[in-house]
């Protein structure tokens, strides 16, 4: 399934329907008086996370979304039926913005959270609604209110326990590979990762979701390489791991280019929780992984683990550490047994 993370939409949600004006015309009732039907309520819009979608892909064949009119009233107090609603099933971590783009109506974080986008138009009032002592026969109705029409914008941040980052090359598709059910493409040579990944990691009886995401270049804020288009989907992660490439010439500097694009990028990503790793030291001796290791953290300020993951040395110490730095209530503890049955995800 390929991957999408921004879609354009138009929605209207339906108009009621109008009332209707009608009068009683039985032979043996002398007074009938008036008997026209309300209409019926124009269709809503809503948006809703389902389970089993992590994409947006199917707006692109689809951007137009219209809710059913609600029926005219009829006579004998018959009121119109009222128009179906309309639901754009969208994934978990879909933020729904206004046309100008920027303006958030509404950010869905839960599988069965529902958003209301656009409300049907009411009905319009027959003309059993207008009869008083004074007006006993009225030959008047209300037309039925217009729906709503709008554009959005919809945009996915992929909702992640930690959240990769690194240069092109620096081995977060391997780590994901390597620790999870995820197979991202993997090869030697840079931009092999195109959109982000997702991967359920276990370490210790508990499990988190990964997020890799591609690699980032010098100028990445400006627009080089793939740009930071896909750094949105590790703004949700509790933590990132921060991986560096020991086989690079320069360890350091590959790390204050990342964290100088973190922080050209804004926001409170520059802010969060790191870990940072030494990858790839199934390269390196023991003396060079010592001096590599001393420079990288008297640069980061703080400990700088070691990890190959192509070997899986180290991997477990990473996951732990990386356990340790998600909020409890984000971890989810492996089943055992499973006791009820799972509600089964939607399908598009």
């Amino acid at each position: 399934m390929k991957f999408l993370d921004l879609a354009k939409v138009y929605i209207r949600s339906g108009a009621g329907g109008g009332g209707c004006v009608s009068f009683r015309r039985e032979k043996f009732i002398e007074y009938g008086g008036p008997n026209g039907g309300d209409g019926g309520r124009g269709g809503d819009v809503w948006a809703e996370a389902v389970d089993g979608l992590n994409t947006l892909i199917d707006f692109r064949y689809q951007q137009h979304f219209f809710a059913k009119n609600g029926q005219p009233g009829m006579g004998n107090q018959r009121t119109g039926a009222d128009g179906k609603d309309i639901v754009l099933r969208v994934p978990v971590g879909t933020e729904i913005l206004d046309e100008d783009g920027e303006t958030l109506i509404a950010d869905i974080t839960e599988v069965g959270q529902r958003v209301l986008l656009a409300k049907g138009g009411n009905g319009g009032f027959g003309n059993l609604h207008f009869k008083s002592a004074t007006n006993q026969a009225p030959r008047r109705a209300n037309p039925g209110q217009p729906g709503v029409e709008r554009t959005l914008w919809l945009r996915l941040k992929l909702i992640a326990d930690v959240g990769l980052l690194g240069l092109p090359n620096a081995g977060k598709s391997t780590f994901l590979a390597a620790t999870s059910n995820a197979r991202p493409k993997v090869a030697d040579y840079p931009f092999t990762t195109l959109h982000p990944n997702l991967g359920v990691v276990g370490v210790d009886g508990v499990e988190f979701v990964v997020a890799d995401i591609p690699g980032l270049i010098e100028g990445a804020s400006e627009g080089r390489g793939l740009g930071d288009l896909f750094l949105g989907h590790v703004e949700r992660c509790a933590v990132l791991l921060h991986l560096v490439d020991g086989t690079s010439g320069d360890p350091v500097k590959d790390y204050e280019t990342i964290i100088g694009e973190l922080e050209a990028y804004g926001g409170a990503l520059a802010e969060k929780p790191r870990v940072t790793v030494l990858n790839k030291i199934d390269t390196l001796d023991a003396e060079e992984r010592s001096f590599i290791r001393e420079e990288l953290e008297a640069a980061v300020g703080g400990p700088v683990l070691l990890m190959s993951g192509v070997t899986g040395e180290g991997v477990e110490a990473v996951l732990r550490t990386l356990r340790s730095q998600i909020d409890e209530n984000r971890l989810r503890v492996r089943r055992e047994e499973t006791g009820g049955e799972e509600p089964e995800a939607w399908q598009p």
